[in-house]
């Protein structure tokens, strides 16, 4: 069933249940698993060899269809512990290899039946490999996955719809997956035999702004000793410093960062203002760039995976971290007040900023690793560092 992908509209083979269709008109024919439906987003790829319950509930893959570049996935099947959010919103899962049976202790569903479950359609007997070099080579086209059990499907409808789609530059996407009202959050890291903890003596009061963000990061916060109070996207710098928090975290998110920054940038620099410590990952950090002066720009090429290589400009370290991002900030826009303090060893983009006149930095990466390895835990520390500090001065 595996086929070569070019840019002509193969003759659709008898057992294909399933089909992508791009919009410059190609056919990609397979087997479709999950929901029989149809989605159109921005289709990208994942290099994580791992964690591909948590990369299709993280709310930062919204308006997007992801090709896993791992041949075995659903191989572990789920479970309802690892996920990143309640209600996904990715649009669509490509992969090389059938899904099989699980194996594995912790699964408790199928995949193809948590797939369903969801509404998302699936599709495999794919050359994923050669997907993958079109879109490295060409960027992320737009297109539209759609599964029929008959295999009956609507090439010239489809073709139209895929053309069609606006992409993601300029969406707001954050206003769809932010939370409808405040809660608080108390739950810390999962362990073995113990499942996940919780923070019942915190030292500090987070308020993080809600852009998508994933559950692992607010359970990062957490763990290191912070009580986190969890706000829609659009609340603004008032409420938030109402509820006298010793900081304020930016959560990451999917979509267009200028078009969020609308209504979420006026709230940081009031914030920003008043000296809260800020800490961003992801969007957040594209956010605190806007407000603290720079640009964002959509790339040629995101980031996506759990191998990807960061350096610290200051101490030379160098970092592999879990990525996750299609826009990025542009350096060269940053005002003489910020300062650059990562980059991308695969592309030199920014990974990283830090405001030289206020308590307020940010990462492009996820610190949080879910999934991916863990170098970057520190980061978490280091905002509750930067709170610790500030209020030592306030007190002073």
């Amino acid at each position: 069933m595996t086929k070569s992908i070019d840019s002509t509209t193969p003759k659709q083979p008898p057992n294909a249940t399933a089909a992508i269709v791009l919009s410059d008109g190609t056919v990609i024919w397979g087997i479709g698993f999950g929901a029989e439906t149809k989605n159109v987003g921005e289709i990208c790829f994942n290099t994580s060899l791992t964690g591909y319950q948590e990369i299709m509930t993280d709310p930062s893959y919204a308006g997007q269809i992801i090709t896993f570049t791992f041949p075995h996935i659903g191989n572990v099947g789920v479970n309802p512990e690892d996920i990143e959010t309640i209600n996904p919103v990715s649009r669509g899962m490509i992969v090389r290899e059938v899904v099989t049976e699980p194996s594995n202790w912790r699964s408790t569903q199928h995949l193809d039946a948590w797939m369903k479950s969801h509404n998302i359609p699936g599709i495999c007997g794919v050359d994923t490999r050669a997907l993958t070099r079109r879109i490295r080579d060409l960027g992320a086209p737009n297109g539209v996955l759609c599964v029929n059990c008959k295999g009956e499907f609507d090439i010239p409808a489809l073709q139209a719809e895929a053309a069609g789609w606006c992409g993601l530059d300029g969406l707001d996407l954050a206003k769809d997956v932010t939370c409808s009202q405040r809660y608080d959050w108390t739950e810390s890291l999962w362990s073995l035999g113990g499942g996940y903890s919780e923070q019942n003596n915190p030292q500090y009061h987070v308020v993080a702004m809600d852009f998508g963000a994933k559950r692992n990061i607010l359970r990062c916060l957490a763990a290191a000793g912070c009580k986190v109070t969890v706000v829609p996207a659009q609340t603004s710098a008032d409420d938030i410093l109402a509820l006298k928090p010793d900081g304020v975290f930016l959560s990451n998110g999917p979509g267009d960062p200028a078009a969020t920054g609308v209504y979420a940038v006026p709230t940081i620099k009031t914030l920003l203002d008043k000296n809260m410590p800020i800490f961003g990952i992801c969007l957040g950090h594209q956010m605190l760039a806007l407000a603290l002066g720079g640009k964002t720009s959509k790339m040629d090429l995101g980031h996506r995976g759990g191998n990807h290589p960061v350096q610290d400009l200051k101490t030379g370290r160098v970092e592999i971290t879990s990525q996750n991002h299609g826009f990025h900030v542009l350096p060269e826009s940053l005002p003489k007040n910020v300062e650059v303090t990562h980059i991308s060893l695969f592309d030199k983009t920014n990974e990283g900023v830090r405001s030289l006149d206020k308590p307020a930095f940010s990462v492009q990466y996820h610190p949080e690793a879910s999934p991916g390895p863990e170098d970057s835990h520190y980061l978490f520390d280091r905002f509750v560092e930067m709170i610790a500090e500030h209020k030592k001065k306030k007190a002073a």
